[in-house]
């Protein structure tokens, strides 16, 4: 088949990823989610996921440092809409190529190091990078207030072409404000653009050279294979991923602080990615989906709402309720998280992808006996 085309399967998977993504403010409604910020955010950590399984889930590389291009990203956005203009494409631009680069350089010192040693270093990096963010650099990134748009900026593009501004200023896109569920389509066109790329990048001949590397890196280097400038380009992809998800969260939300660097954002994505499914397309998403649910829906929960919900039973029961339930929500939605992520692990290795193919083979199975015995009988 030409590599320029695109499988009936692949096709598939597209056209039903499109379909749900863009449906999400319906399907997602009845479930407290369906409100633009969350969806926003929903769109911007699956990018920053996907971008995150190129370099883990195809190539084998753990890294704990991708907070940094994320970090990265949002500071340059944010800079481009300071000097430059306030439409969102230039900064989302600058944003991809500053942390290409930055990723560049980074992994070029990081692999020549592999296993643990990798991920320590990137580790050792990341958070040298929030550090600098934090208190080193503060001229440029405002340290622990963090980087935001004010009238005074220049915006020279801008003020050439002779935009004014009243109040706070809000990113665009060709002179719509990006704001709502207009910020909900617009990250999801970058979505789908981000995992049909992804998608094309497993399935072509770069991408099973980066599976090749993840199943058997030593052998590939004895055969006289160098293995280098591959796993280099799969690094400095999945920076520009984690970039572009910066930066689109500086443009729906203008504001960059260090804490977007912290080594906790970093194993935040690969929660998502475990969680989802390491290697999966689908799978490291709906981990980020899943954990920014809890995160925006379970912590916004109080003994308030827990005993309205539980009323209906008898005195004392509906308090036990709410003593138990309620450690697990509010501010200990991390120990619910935990939990889902303990079994998940241990029935699951495979992430929820593991979960859907059992069921799909179980279908599979049960069809298959059926059209058997119906064989049988005639």
């Amino acid at each position: 088949m030409n590599p320029a085309l695109m499988s009936r399967n692949d096709l598939f998977l597209l056209l039903g990823f499109t379909l749900v993504v863009l449906a999400m403010p319906i399907w997602l409604a009845p479930f407290g989610a369906g409100y633009p910020d969350l969806l926003q955010r929903f769109m911007i950590y699956g990018i920053f996921a996907v971008g995150f399984n190129i370099l883990f889930g195809l190539t084998g590389y753990l890294s704990f440092g991708h907070a940094a291009f994320f970090g990265v990203g949002s500071y340059t956005a944010v800079w481009s809409l300071k000097l430059l203009t306030l439409d969102a494409i230039p900064a989302l631009f600058f944003a991809v190529i500053i942390s290409g680069l930055f990723a560049l350089v980074i992994g070029f010192l990081c692999l020549r190091r592999s296993g643990i040693y990798f991920s320590i270093l990137t580790l050792a990096f990341a958070q040298m990078s929030y550090n600098l963010a934090y208190s080193v650099l503060t001229p440029i990134t405002n340290g622990e207030t963090g980087l935001q748009l004010t009238l005074s900026d220049p915006r020279v593009i801008d003020a050439a072409v002779g935009h004014t501004f009243v109040g706070q200023p809000i990113p665009t896109l060709l002179g719509t404000p990006i704001g709502g569920y207009a910020g909900f389509y617009f990250c999801a066109g970058f979505l789908i653009i981000t995992f049909f790329i992804a998608q094309r990048i497993a399935g072509s001949p770069f991408g099973m050279m980066l599976k090749a590397i993840k199943s058997n890196q030593t052998r590939m280097q004895f055969t006289g294979f160098n293995t280098r400038p591959y796993a280099l380009s799969a690094f400095v992809i999945s920076g520009m991923y984690a970039g572009l998800a910066g930066a689109l969260l500086a443009v729906t939300d203008p504001l960059a602080g260090a804490e977007r660097m912290q080594w906790t954002a970093s194993g935040e994505v690969v929660l998502m990615t475990i969680l989802g499914g390491v290697g999966t397309l689908v799978g490291p998403v709906i981990g980020a989906w899943i954990i920014k649910y809890f995160e925006n829906i379970l912590s916004a929960l109080n003994d308030n709402i827990l005993a309205r919900f539980f009323d209906f039973l008898p005195d004392g029961v509906d308090t036990f309720f709410v003593k138990v339930i309620g450690k697990f929500v509010g501010d200990g939605w991390h120990l619910t998280l935990g939990l889902v992520f303990v079994i998940i692990v241990i029935f699951l290795p495979g992430g929820i992808m593991e979960g859907v193919r059992r069921v799909a083979a179980m279908f599979d199975r049960s069809g298959g006996k059926t059209s058997t015995r119906t064989q049988a009988a005639e």
